[in-house]
């Protein structure tokens, strides 16, 4: 460990080049933390260097590029290393008969095995610190499944699980581990997964052609958010009670649909919220 970073308190942020995560390393700066922020290019480099971030190249789909990353936050962090905030991830729309197992294991790859690597990996220094932070970014959609998201509805519903269980097996541990689960959110996501889908999606071709219609016009949409859609500042006042808090809440729920549909899945029978679901998912 550098001499440097025995005087500060790190974070590392994973998916910080736009939206959530670059809104949550700039917010976590200004409150004194000192933030490594991962990106995957050259160009996010350069652009929150200017701002002031420290910066790290990781790919999680790439097994070397996280033991390489992780390496580089031994060296840079040691001991100080506060808190992994695990935001990585994109969506990847499509039917579930549509989606090629190829498509499938790489939206995991990304949004699970590759968290699970890093998060493994930095979990020594975090013990080290004497009273570290997981904090996992999840979705509702980890909560509750809606159609044509099934890739997407199947890594966020394994990243809660595993969540979960690393929270209960820490419990004795000096390191805490929350959920935060947003619905609607304005970034670059729907922008993301409109390109996820035309590049791995024959939809042209498919049974549910006629609805891929409207899952591209709302995805085109991405400069028009639904009813209710929250800011990046809403998951931050819940991810900054997370790494202050004493005692951080095993799950945060972010948005006004994300406590409607949890209420729902806990209240209504199974085909009612099964239907309400299908309604929801023909607006997208």
């Amino acid at each position: 460990m550098s001499e440097e970073a025995s005087q500060k308190k790190w974070v590392v942020v994973t998916g910080a080049s736009s939206g959530i995560g670059k809104e949550l390393a700039l917010s976590l700066q200004q409150h004194g933390y000192t933030v490594l922020a991962t990106v995957r290019t050259a160009t996010d480099h350069e652009a929150l260097k200017r701002l002031g971030l420290a910066t790290l190249t990781l790919e999680l789909a790439d097994e070397d590029s996280v033991v390489i990353a992780i390496e580089a936050v031994r060296q840079r962090c040691g001991s100080q290393l506060y808190s992994l905030i695990n935001n990585a991830a994109y969506g990847q729309p499509g039917a579930v008969e549509d989606i090629s197992r190829s498509t499938l294991e790489q939206q995991f790859a990304v949004n699970l095995f590759g968290t699970h690597q890093l998060t493994c990996g930095l979990l020594p220094l975090l013990r080290q610190n004497g009273g570290g932070r997981i904090v996992n970014i999840s979705s509702v959609l980890g909560l509750v499944a809606f159609p044509w998201q099934g890739a997407y509805n199947a890594s966020k519903y394994a990243l809660e699980g595993l969540t979960d269980t690393l929270r209960l097996e820490l419990h004795d541990s000096p390191v805490e581990v929350s959920l935060i689960e947003p619905g609607p959110i304005r970034s670059q996501f729907r922008h993301n997964a409109l390109h996820a889908f035309e590049k791995d999606i024959d939809w042209h071709h498919s049974t549910h052609h006629e609805h891929y219609k409207r899952i591209t016009g709302y995805y085109s949409a991405s400069d028009h958010p639904t009813p209710f859609t929250g800011t990046p500042a809403d998951v931050m006042k819940r991810v900054h009670h997370a790494l202050r808090s004493s005692r951080p809440q095993p799950r945060y729920f972010v948005t006004l649909p994300t406590y409607v549909l949890a209420t729902c899945r806990r209240l209504l029978p199974a085909r009612l919220l099964d239907a309400l679901l299908r309604k929801l998912g023909a607006m997208r």
